[in-house]
């Protein structure tokens, strides 16, 4: 039986983002990280975003392996003892730990039809089978019209192939941006050359030939080279429950990072935290959040003593528009915008709650985080003409 220091299970941004806190406080404790994915941690967001746009592969690897970490890929674990403080793997394999990280990340939620159809896109090797598809075919279904599904769209149309986007929304990103701002993007896209289809779904997807059918609800049929799917992801949070820990939409951690069961810890996109700014309890499917909070869990596992308090910030590339962004948005919320130049093209959002700053949208507006961060920390209340111009 394998003992380490340090378990981390799960191999991707939060778990290498434990290795680096580790390191920094203890040198030489041995660090194993059993991982789903053949491949070592990576950088995920290029899979949807730097990859198309002609970034070497070779870019994107975390080189965990460079901090002495032992890479178990290509296992799942299956069972957590946390009295015997051991777990074992889908292969029998059986390790003991001192401390233990959960970064067991998401799964992405599947549609009940076209099984083995529909790349449900997240991994490394999804963008491998993906980009292939390319190198064959010319036609492109992106169902889904959230973040992945409208860099998806954006990142295969940039590679010359033709693209119709199939959402339930009646535009891109609806839930999130304001309505403006949203079908403003829908005739973006369109300029661009995607077929966007709002108000639809898909209905079934089959092989036909060499082909994919698409039927969506409203009764329109498409042939398609390739179909892939961005309809959000769920936590994977079933090693945590039946271990007994703490889980609601996520696995509970206290500011400390560490769960409700002792020596174990948790961070990433299963992990629910209080958010400093929001001062309420959420969870952060981004790469800034994971790589973060992964550090922090690594440096308290090797004896720090901090508190999570980063505010974390994600961002987007959509053909010639991108942003960053911070905290909570959705279009539920009242927004305040601020157009510095002709509207959809340069500006800040500011999503309100009770006169208080609860997220900002920095619109092709960069090297602004940090401004749109202390915002968030203030009470206020603000007024629509308190914020013109703030950013």
């Amino acid at each position: 039986m394998t003992h380490y220091k340090y378990l981390i299970i799960g191999g991707g941004l939060a778990g290498d983002g434990a290795t680096q806190g580790i390191r920094e406080l203890d040198a030489e404790g041995s660090i194993g990280m059993i991982s789903l994915e053949p491949d070592p941690p990576y950088m995920r967001p290029n899979l949807s975003k730097g990859l198309w746009k002609g970034r070497p592969v070779e870019k994107i690897w975390r080189k965990t392996e460079e901090r002495g970490t032992e890479l178990l890929l290509n296992r799942k674990v299956t069972e957590l003892d946390p009295a015997k403080k051991q777990v074992r793997d889908d292969q029998g394999t059986a390790y003991t730990y001192d401390m233990l990280l959960l970064a067991t990340g998401g799964t992405p939620n599947h549609l009940p039809f076209g099984n083995g159809h529909i790349i449900y896109y997240r991994t490394f090797q999804d963008y491998q089978h993906l980009r292939a598809l390319t190198e064959q075919g010319d036609h492109f279904v992106v169902i889904g019209g959230s973040f992945i599904g409208s860099e998806l769209a954006a990142a295969l149309t940039i590679v010359g192939k033709k693209v119709t986007m199939i959402f339930p929304e009646g535009a891109i990103s609806e839930n999130i941006f304001p309505g403006d701002l949203a079908h403003f993007l829908n005739d973006y896209y369109r300029d661009k050359g995607v077929e966007v289809l709002t108000g639809d779904t898909a209905a079934s997807v089959q092989k036909v030939g060499d082909r994919i059918t698409v039927r969506t609800g409203s009764g329109r049929t498409l042939e398609a080279d390739g179909v892939v799917a961005g309809i959000g992801i769920h936590p994977n949070l079933d090693l945590a429950k039946e271990a007994g820990l703490k889980v609601n939409n996520g696995i509970n951690v206290n500011e400390r990072l560490e769960t409700s069961v002792p020596d174990i810890y948790a961070a990433g996109d299963a992990a629910s935290f209080l958010h400093s700014a929001l001062e309420k309890r959420t969870r952060v499917e981004h790469e800034d959040n994971a790589v973060q909070m992964g550090k922090v869990a690594g440096r308290n596992m090797a004896g720090g003593n901090e508190s999570y308090t980063h505010i974390p910030m994600f961002y987007s590339d959509l053909f010639d528009l991108g942003y960053e962004a911070v905290g909570e948005m959705s279009s539920k919320m009242t927004t305040v915008a601020d157009w510095q130049e002709e509207p959809f093209k340069k500006g800040v959002v500011y999503y309100m709650d009770d006169g208080r700053v609860r997220g900002v949208l920095l619109w092709n507006v960069w090297e602004k985080v940090e401004e749109a961060r202390a915002l968030m920390k203030e009470q206020g209340p603000f007024k629509e003409k308190d914020l013109k111009g703030r950013i």
